[in-house]
This record gives structure tokens, sequence and C-alpha cells, in this order.
């Protein structure tokens, strides 16, 4: 487990400032050669509120074992791919998030046993919301993972109260990627519009009212788009692979995408 710390820019969402114009940062370029496979990192909220009883579940259980449960079942779909597309690379990681960010599982081969056993270990949420600067935790793990394709999936039900703004955030990983990082949030028992930033880098935002609900939600966004997109064969190329290398680590990798037919 790695704790990453929160980075404490703003102690509210908020509108970029003009000092995170994103024109004059460079791109992002792996640490690592990238090729073929999926890499998702799935970020948890573990904030106070998320002890709060889930809304018409029947046994009055609080959100974050809602929510724990409806991962859990989520990720029976990894197994079915897994199986049926073996030499595909899945990559999976984990973070909860409350004041601060935690990696309870690298990005790394898909490791059902490894994820379930931290999603069952969860503490107890407390304290606030740090969803800007998971997106950015997750982000940078996700460029040492080895895939062209890139994706985070976050699970919260509030306001981000702590850190970077994930507004701020998502327009940087947008811009800053080239679009390589797919973003997808699900508002678990919170008005989904509150993330509709999200929409405008091409991302996309689902609500979910309840247990059900959220358990169709993650369906809809892992099995229907994010699973279902990594084997739209012939794995079509990023679109950073066709505009020029703006970093000596990008070329070397574009260039290889180049001769893929």
């Amino acid at each position: 487990m790695i704790a990453v710390a929160g980075c404490r820019e703003s102690p509210r969402d908020r509108a970029p400032s003009a000092s995170e114009g994103m024109t004059s940062k460079p791109q992002y370029h792996s640490e690592v050669d990238e090729g073929l496979g999926a890499s998702v990192a799935i970020l948890l909220d573990n904030s106070g509120s998320m002890d709060n009883r889930a809304r018409r579940d029947v046994h009055g259980r609080p959100k974050y074992i809602v929510a724990r449960e409806a991962i859990q079942a989520m990720l029976a779909a990894t197994d079915s791919f897994v199986a049926t597309h073996p030499d595909f690379p899945i990559n999976v990681g984990l973070y909860r998030f409350s004041k601060t960010v935690e990696q309870l599982v690298p990005i790394s081969r898909y490791d059902a046993v490894a994820l379930r056993e931290a999603l069952s270990a969860s503490a107890k949420p407390n304290g606030g919301t740090a969803i800007g600067d998971a997106m950015d935790a997750a982000r940078a793990d996700l460029y040492r993972a080895g895939t062209f394709r890139k994706y985070i999936l976050v699970v919260t039900d509030g306001e981000n109260t702590e850190g970077r703004s994930p507004r701020s955030v998502a327009r940087e990983i947008a811009n800053r990627s080239g679009g390589a990082v797919r973003m997808y949030f699900v508002a678990f028992d919170v008005d989904a519009k509150r993330f509709d930033f999200v929409k405008d880098v091409r991302g996309e935002v689902v609500g979910a009212s309840d247990g059900p609900a959220l358990r169709a939600s993650l369906d809809t966004i892992y099995r229907g788009k994010i699973l279902a997109e990594a084997v739209d064969i012939g794995e079509t190329l990023p679109d950073t692979a066709h505009a020029p290398a703006t970093q000596s680590g990008n070329s070397t990798v574009q260039s290889r995408q180049k001769r893929r037919p």
C-alpha cells in the first residue's frame, strides 16, 4: 500500500487559474515502451460521507460497503475477458482517496485475488475528498503501465474538498495526454451534473442513486465501454500517434505504432 500525499493546491473545486494554462506545458511521455493492451486505474472515494447509509439499501449499509461490492461485481467482467482474451494485456490498479490518496494495488497485470483482498480490507471512511489528487496520481502510474490505452474510473459521492481541483486536473490530463487517457466518473448518490466538466474533455459521467444503479452504471462503463473499446480490433491508434512527438521518449513508441497495420 502506497500513500500519495495531497498536493493541496486548493481547498475546494475551482476553475483553473491562468497559471494552470495548458499551452505552456509539455505533453506527457511514457517512462516505458508501450504496446497493445489496456490499463485501468479505479479510484474509490473513501471520504467521511461514504460512511453514510446508502439510499434505498434494504440492509441499511453504508455507501462504502455498497460501492465495494459493486466494484467486486464489476471485476467479474475482467475474469471473463481474461479467459477469452488470454494474450491481450489488461492492467488494473486500485486507489482509494479521502484527504490523501492511497495506492492499494499498483497498475499491473490483472490480479483478481489482490484486488478483491484490497477491497475487502478497505478502511472505514474518514476525512475529506481529494479527487483531483487521486486522478493526478493515477495518471502518472498509467504512464508506467506499458499500454497505449489508459483509463481513469472514479467512483465518488461528493465534491472535491482537498488538493487539486478535478476540473483543472481533467483538463490538464486531456491536453497533455493528447486524449490518450480516457476519464469516466460514476456519481454515487450525488448529482452527476457536478462532474459535467469531464464531458468537456471527451470523458463520460453517469449517475447512480443506489446500489443496483451503481452496479448498472459500473457495468455500462467498465464492460460496455472500457473492455469493449480495448478489443476494438485492430486496436486503433491513439490520437497522439498521428501528431509529431514533443518529447524524445515518445518517438520510439510513435514510430512503432505507425508501422502497425
